[in-house]
């Protein structure tokens, strides 16, 4: 579930993605593409035509996909991390735009993460020694703890401690004016991207069949299967086969 954090940082987690389907599906252009191939009617006789879904079901099982590179599906993505971003952008046959990182947003840039459950609850006691501390009057703590033995403390860090120095860092470079392009190099591969992804739909079955798969990555496997029933639903005929290659048939 998603949680904002006591300065503002929106912490989510795996599986928190959203996808939303913004163009594609209803007529589809696949069977029209099939007929102009093998067809001597005219192109406005064809276009003309009743939709044919067994000549779908035909080129989908035939293996020569070309026709279905003509039937184009648009996503909008958000709630994902630069983790998943980083494997997205590996399927070169596809169009994206990712919102901008670098804009100068005058510190008013949504501080967002998310991260594996997992990770969340993960925590280790780090060793400071205490003349790297000081009270808020600058004052050392070494003088208030003089008798402290050995001479140093223990931190429990978590990652969501982490995560907030980072945001707290990132919020002071604000404050000296360094360029927002230049304080984004501070932020984890958790930080979340929002972006559109475009693909046909031959392009959309090969991606199904590597990152529907179990042995996918979490959460790309998550943005891919609701990708995959945005795409069932919307082009029912076009997708029926479609999904990992390690389905059981």
């Amino acid at each position: 579930m998603a949680g904002r954090s006591e300065n503002g940082m929106n912490l989510m987690s795996v599986g928190d993605g959203k996808v939303v389907l913004i163009a594609g599906g209803g007529k589809i252009y696949t069977d029209i593409a099939a007929k102009f191939v093998k067809s001597e009617r005219s192109l406005d006789e064809i276009i003309a035509s009743p939709y044919d879904k067994r000549l779908v079901y035909n080129i989908i099982n035939s293996g020569h996909k070309a026709a279905v590179e003509f039937d184009y599906f648009i996503f909008g993505v958000e709630g994902y991390s630069r983790v998943t971003e980083t494997q997205l952008v590996r399927k070169r046959i596809a169009s994206y735009i990712i919102k901008s990182g670098r804009t100068d947003k005058k510190g008013k840039r949504s501080f967002d993460m998310v991260l594996p459950k997992g990770i969340r609850g993960l925590s280790l006691n780090f060793e400071i020694p205490i003349d790297r501390l000081r009270a808020k009057d600058g004052t050392p703590l070494g003088n208030l703890l003089k008798d402290l033995q050995p001479p140093d403390v223990d931190l429990q860090v978590e990652a969501d401690l982490i995560l907030r120095l980072i945001e707290a860092w990132y919020a002071r470079g604000v404050e000296k004016s360094i360029p927002e392009e230049d304080l984004r190099y501070l932020k984890p591969q958790a930080t979340e991207f929002k972006g559109l992804i475009g693909m046909n739909a031959h392009a959309l079955m090969d991606w199904f069949a590597i990152r529907c798969c179990k042995n996918a990555q979490a959460e790309i496997r998550d943005m891919a299967n609701k990708m995959l029933a945005l795409c069932k639903e919307a082009a029912p005929d076009l997708f029926a086969q479609a999904g990992p290659n390690c389905r059981v048939l």
